[in-house]
């Protein structure tokens, strides 16, 4: 909070925005937006769904602007596809809707056909991108997935099969923490499986963190890491571990975290760094 303060009140100073106080001449790239629309997991107790995000990217958009305009639009055609069903329309901790779907391929379904009724195409102007946080899943014997919702079990193995056989049927960009934040061998293996066709974003496994991002980078883990300013704890620190990643071939998501303020810092964030992509509600 001081640090975003400090940042606030020196660009306020200079008489410039906030995002050329942070990133000079090179912050001139607005991001994609990874807009979270359906949540589940522990961010959504009533729905059935054990993947806690499913957010959509509106990659075939010509700016931002369109961006936000056409994700607005396909938000509220799932409003009214869930409403059509009996669904909830509340929304979890993180602003997307939390309906009792029954699986990972129903939402993405529902998602897709709500894309379609706004106008768009799914793989041409939208693409998808999840967020498992497996390591909720993690059970007591050794190398198993649980998940708490459905009780289906998964080796990790099985689990890397899952997410590979949903990427071949849907329109997936980016998956994130596929699999336990401690399970660096699966990590490994998944990398080297999916990282040449997927986005795999560390949060869990990296935690904004440049020792353990360095220790992914050695191992070859992951391709890309989500950024949270109050997970690492400063600005300053944010910052270089921004740089880190992009240094090392990374992408850089900057995110929101659950249950912030409606703030707007990381969308400065996100531009000064030219980033790439920004995670949220």
């Amino acid at each position: 909070a001081v640090s975003i303060a400090s940042a606030r009140a020196a660009a306020i100073s200079l008489d410039i925005p906030l995002y050329r106080f942070l990133g000079g001449i090179s912050g001139n790239r607005l991001p994609v937006p990874m807009m979270n629309i359906i949540n589940g997991g522990c961010h959504a107790l009533s729905s059935g769904l054990d993947v806690q995000e499913f957010m959509i990217m509106p990659v075939g958009a010509p700016s931002f602007k369109e961006c936000l305009r056409w994700c607005a639009e396909v938000f509220h055609a799932l409003a009214s596809i869930l409403k059509d069903r009996g669904l909830a329309t509340s929304v979890g901790d993180e602003g997307g809707f939390a309906p009792a779907l029954k699986s990972d391929e129903e939402a993405i379904e529902t998602i897709l056909e709500a894309v379609k009724k706004a106008g768009y195409e799914p793989g041409k102007d939208f693409k998808i991108a999840m967020d498992a946080a497996s390591s909720e899943w993690k059970s007591d014997k050794e190398g198993e997935y649980r998940l708490p919702k459905s009780g289906d079990a998964f080796s990790c193995e099985h689990l890397i099969s899952h997410w590979e056989s949903l990427c071949k049927k849907y329109p997936i960009f980016s998956i994130e923490d596929g699999l336990d934040e401690e399970d660096w061998t699966g990590w490994k293996e998944m990398t080297r499986r999916l990282g040449g066709k997927l986005q795999l974003v560390g949060d869990d496994l990296f935690v904004t963190n440049p020792a353990r991002i360095a220790r992914g980078v050695e191992q070859k883990l992951a391709n890309a890491v989500l950024i949270k300013p109050n997970q690492i704890g400063t600005l300053s620190e944010t910052l270089d571990t921004v740089r880190l990643a992009a240094g090392n071939g990374y992408k850089a998501v900057i995110s929101h975290r659950s249950g912030e303020t409606s703030d707007t810092f990381i969308s400065d964030i996100a531009v000064a760094t030219s980033a790439g992509f920004l995670k949220a509600g």
